[in-house]
């Protein structure tokens, strides 16, 4: 007994010597926000008494000299109290608040700035906003922003335009560049596909609207930014759900989140099949998202993304006014005949890696690679292409002060190389039995594109007084081609190579803060966009010497803050934009162009967005979100041949749209999503003879979300789009020519009303 009663009291004694230990032991942590990982600065850290304790620096990190209970406070974030007992370095998540985004770090900025030091619009899509339609389509979330409009023909078929740049596009998305966390979307040739990317791995998005060429290079239109969910840390947990929904909707999806205290990763894989609206128009989808975030130290940081997906997708094309009205489930009569498809798998890898060498200096690094193997079977010929990527981006930040004010400044680089190589074939499909589809039938074409792709760019920010802020920006632009032809011989050789004019982008902005809560700014900025690929092939293969990249400037104002005792948030802009060697695709056959500078472009426009709660209390929330876009883009001077369409509404994109969504969460599980789209009409022929008739859709989801006991959660959903069961065209083919006696085909038509059932497992460990 006496001996046991020794152990005790060694062991009480060793106990309270941990404490003691533990107790004037300093513990070190940063700060970071939960959607994308970045270090939230300005922290107010607060004990159980209430007492300051320590504001986390510039890095997000801060110092602690003992443990206990601790609250977490910011304006913008929601405020956070945790029990820290211990550790070498903690990492504090912090959620942002709804529409209170003058404080949130925007990761498009190159200083991760908080937004109300941007003197440009950005438009922030929130994880709730993302999750607030059906989980397939990403048309309606970015139809959603203020100034952003994305023609949606099919999943795989889109095309997205910013302040009516890109609008002149015939298929999918140029003049605007993407980028998933740090590797970039937009390839070579200028196109971007992001439809591709699982919803499911999307924490948030960023649009940067007007010419972003100071900060990432090529594109006129601005930027988008999809920032990776990469889990939670210090939580394990698997999630998975299923989906269906009108014409064989199905989609099932499974992660798995695995975190400790600073390291976290999410694994996702999805599989997607829809039999389409209409003919040929089915489509399968799988995709497998790896995402992760190390913190090595305090001072280290690396970040991995993976994303794989694989597609096969039925291409119905567009019909003509007839067909679109009387008979809008059939396919374009050639496409229909050929069973015309693509098919192709493409891998993304990107390596990030973050070194703060002090609290004043860090350097960002990222390694990326981009492979992809494509299908595509066309009517009038089968495509073959492979395609694979490389590069690097690395910047250097540096904080400091200029005449005793704060100045921070950055320079760094972006480089890559696109292979490209491109074989066409003869489509035999007219010489075999109808319902045989396409057949691949002699070689036509045999070309390797490469494309090297060069930035270096810096830009600086400085704070003239407490509320005066001047940033300013340059970009230096190299691109160049070489074009090699592995199918003629001699003097049909089109094998040559071509370098176009290093371009200086400029940028200068202003901001200056109102009040606590308002701000205004202005900016000045240049941009560009080089031609694509098949911009730049003459119809017989040959390279096209002459053609340049479209240049313009944009002037820009606006405001965002809150009004009326801080209820209304809301944030405003106007802006001119000129654009010259404006790029036109000149028809040349079936679906088969060529591009050429004809001109100038004029782009006007008003953006508004307004966001606010009309129930904001803990047991029941109801927000309200608008956006309004009123625009005036024309042609100030196109001459193509002999057509001059100077003065007339620039083609593919609308004069007006509206957005404005309902918002309800219950704290008792319930929770609904109603929203309301309108879309102007849209000019279709460059003459503008014919306009596309305006539309509107509603939309609603509701669900009911809840958890069970400390690990199990569900979430059951179900959703109708169209409501109304609108007729409207959902893309449109601008300038449509007519072969033969066939009309143009302008028109994609919408998907009728249609409904969608979800149900959403997850277990915590």
């Amino acid at each position: 007994m006496k001996i046991q009663m020794r152990h005790c009291l060694l062991i009480i004694l060793f106990l309270i010597s941990i404490s003691s230990s533990l107790s004037g032991q300093s513990f070190k942590g940063k700060v970071i926000s939960r959607e994308h990982k970045l270090a939230v600065q300005e922290v107010e850290i607060t004990n159980s008494n209430g007492e300051k304790v320590d504001v986390s620096d510039y890095n997000g990190l801060f110092s602690l000299k003992s443990t206990g209970s601790y609250t977490f406070d910011k304006p913008g974030y929601i405020s956070k109290t945790i029990s820290i007992q211990g550790a070498k370095f903690v990492l504090i998540e912090m959620d942002e608040k709804p529409f209170d985004l003058a404080e949130v770090i925007i990761k498009s900025s190159h200083f991760q700035s908080e937004l109300k030091e941007i003197s440009a619009a950005i438009s922030v899509i929130s994880e709730s906003q993302i999750n607030s339609n059906d989980g397939i389509n990403i048309a309606p979330i970015l139809n959603s922003v203020p100034g952003v409009y994305m023609h949606n023909g099919a999943l795989n078929t889109n095309r997205i335009t910013i302040r009516g740049i890109g609008s002149r596009n015939l298929f999918g998305t140029s003049k605007i560049r993407a980028y998933y966390e740090d590797i970039p979307l937009t390839n070579g040739s200028g196109e971007t596909t992001i439809e591709d990317i699982e919803l499911q791995g999307i924490a948030r998005m960023e649009i940067l609207k007007g010419p972003s060429s100071s900060l990432y290079g090529a594109g006129l239109g601005g930027s988008i930014q999809l920032i990776a969910d990469k889990g939670l840390f210090d939580t394990q947990s698997i999630q998975t759900a299923y989906t269906f929904g009108s014409y064989g909707l199905q989609k099932f999806w499974i992660n798995t989140n695995l975190g400790n205290k600073t390291n976290a990763a999410k694994l996702t894989y999805s599989n997607t099949h829809s039999d389409g609206y209409r003919e040929n128009n089915e489509l399968d989808r799988q995709t497998i998202t790896l995402a992760s975030n190390h913190y090595l130290n305090e001072k280290n940081n690396l970040n991995v993304l993976a994303n794989f997906i694989n597609l096969k997708a039925y291409i119905p094309s567009s019909l003509n006014e007839t067909d679109y009205i009387n008979n809008p489930t059939k396919a374009a009569f050639t496409w229909g005949q050929s069973k015309g498809f693509e098919d192709y798998s493409k891998f993304l890898l990107g390596l990030s890696w973050q070194h703060e060498y002090n609290e004043k200096s860090k350097q960002i690094s990222s390694v990326f690679a981009n492979l992809l193997d494509s299908y595509e079977a066309r009517p009038f010929n089968i495509l073959e292409q492979g395609t694979n990527a490389i590069g690097v981006r690395t910047r250097f930040i540096q904080k400091t002060e200029l005449w005793h004010k704060d100045f921070q400044w950055t320079a760094g680089l972006e480089f890559f190389n696109d292979l490209n190589l491109l074989k066409t074939y003869e489509n035999l499909y007219q010489d075999y039995p109808p319902g045989t589809g396409s057949i691949q039938g002699s070689l036509l074409s045999d070309f390797k594109e490469k494309r090297s792709y060069f930035n270096l760019f810096m830009e600086a920010k400085y704070h003239m007084s407490p509320k005066f802020l001047i940033d300013f920006g340059l970009n230096l632009n190299q691109t160049a081609y070489t074009l090699d032809d592995n199918f003629n011989q001699g003097s049909d050789d089109f094998s040559g190579d071509y370098r176009f004019d290093a371009i200086l982008s400029p940028k200068i902005g202003l901001t200056y803060q109102l009040d606590q809560k308002s701000m205004i700014f202005a900016s000045v900025s240049h941009g560009f966009s080089p031609p694509k690929l098949e911009e730049t092939l003459l119809p017989d293969g040959l390279i096209n010497n002459n053609i340049q990249p479209e240049t313009g400037w944009n002037y820009e104002i606006g405001s965002r803050g809150k009004v009326i005792k801080n209820i209304f948030n809301y944030e405003i802009s106007l802006y001119l934009m000129n654009i010259d060697n404006l790029l036109v695709a000149r028809r040349t056959g079936d679906d088969q162009f060529i591009g050429v500078n004809a001109g100038n472009t004029i782009h006007k426009g008003l953006e508004i967005a307004l966001n606010y709660f009309l129930i904001n209390k803990k047991q029941v929330q109801l927000s309200h979100s608008n956006s309004f876009s009123l625009n005036n883009y024309t042609f100030e001077e196109f001459q193509d041949l002999d057509d001059d369409y100077s003065g007339n509404d620039l083609t593919g994109v609308p004069d007006k749209t509206f957005f404005s969504q309902l918002h309800l969460n219950t704290s008792f599980g319930i929770y609904a999503f109603l929203n309301y789209q309108y879309i102007g009409e849209i000019p279709l022929r460059d003459d503008n003879s014919i306009y596309a008739d305006s539309y509107q859709l509603v939309n609603l989801k509701t669900g009911f979300k809840k958890g069970f006991g400390n690990h199990f959660q569900l979430d059951a959903q179900i959703g109708i789009n169209n409501i109304f069961d609108e007729k409207y065209a959902s893309m449109l083919l601008i300038n449509a020519g007519s072969f033969g006696n066939n009309a143009p085909r302008y028109y994609y038509p919408g998907t009728p009303l249609n409904y969608y059932a979800s149900l959403n497992f997850k277990y915590s460990f």
